[in-house]
């Protein structure tokens, strides 16, 4: 038998444990001074008031939670969540073929395609979004197109409508659906596949039989990842829709920018990071569950 490793001894321990501390001291001074001092004060401003002249008072109360459940603010929530669910559909549904040919047929060009996918990222979030407005106003591209060829015979009024704002938040999202799937496609057997056509499965058999269940997790993690942030998405709505697109993301910018009710936004704030922990929450448990089955 090989000789035991002593214990280090009562100084050394002490030494270790101190280079320990040191090493994550950034780390935790960093969440300390971004994360959770932030979070602090939202959390103890949304328990005060503003009075006639726009003061910020302490009151330590819990009206401003109430009123985000106020009639007039309860639709826009229930508009926020459809949204970001027709959002995170679309993106499934355009962000899953994509990926599928990027892991099966990417071949050698994975790397390239994967960059192409990214590649919106590298142009500013208002720019794209603005070229849309140009794209899908009365005088637009695609207005001008469709007359031109006949399609139409008066312009289509496609701004300021729910489609422009679901159309936007799909295409500025999309690429946090493609990779997870990708992910999760790319690491599929393929001799699952081969068996099953061996069997005598047909493509669309195969497809929901193999490849959707063993590609769940990708399919929930991007569901998640375009979920979350289009449901707090403010640009989008402010530029591509109108009054009756209002989002929640909306709402907190004008009671911070416009409102001066920082006390009522903290709490609308604090109200939409609970909505994304739940969804963050089922995930997690949808995720063992899936990895469970499988």
């Amino acid at each position: 038998m090989s000789p035991t490793k002593p214990a280090p001894s009562g100084p050394r321990r002490i030494a270790s444990r101190w280079v320990g501390l040191l090493l994550v001291a950034p780390f935790l001074l960093y969440v300390l001074t971004f994360l959770i001092l932030p979070l602090a004060s939202v959390v103890v401003l949304s328990t005060h008031q503003v009075n006639d002249q726009y003061h910020v008072e302490p009151a330590w109360t819990l009206d401003n939670y109430r009123r985000v459940l106020d009639p007039e603010n309860l639709p826009i929530l229930l508009r926020s969540a459809r949204y970001a669910g027709l959002t995170s559909f679309f993106c499934l549904l355009a962000g899953y073929p994509l990926a599928w040919f990027i892991a099966r047929h990417g071949g050698r060009h994975k790397a390239l395609l994967l960059l192409l996918v990214m590649l919106p990222f590298w142009t500013s979030y208002l720019v794209r979004i603005f070229s849309w407005m140009t794209l899908l106003q009365t005088e637009g591209l695609l207005n001008g197109a469709l007359l031109g060829l006949g399609v139409i015979h008066e312009p289509l009024g496609l701004l300021n409508t729910p489609f422009s704002v679901v159309l936007g938040l799909t295409y500025g999202f999309l690429p946090f659906a493609t990779l997870p799937l990708y992910v999760a496609l790319e690491r599929l057997d393929g001799t699952l596949l081969e068996a099953a056509a061996d069997l005598g499965a047909r493509p669309a058999t195969t497809f929901w039989k193999v490849v959707f269940p063993l590609s769940l997790p990708g399919v929930v993690a991007g569901g998640l990842l375009t979920f979350v942030p289009a449901m707090g998405d403010f640009v989008t709505p402010e530029i591509l829709g109108g009054v009756d697109t209002l989002m929640i993301g909306n709402l907190i910018q004008q009671q911070f920018l416009a409102s001066y009710d920082w006390p009522f936004g903290s709490a609308l704030s604090l109200v939409l990071m609970g909505l994304m922990l739940v969804s963050i929450l089922a995930f997690l448990k949808l995720v063992g569950s899936t990895e469970s089955l499988a």
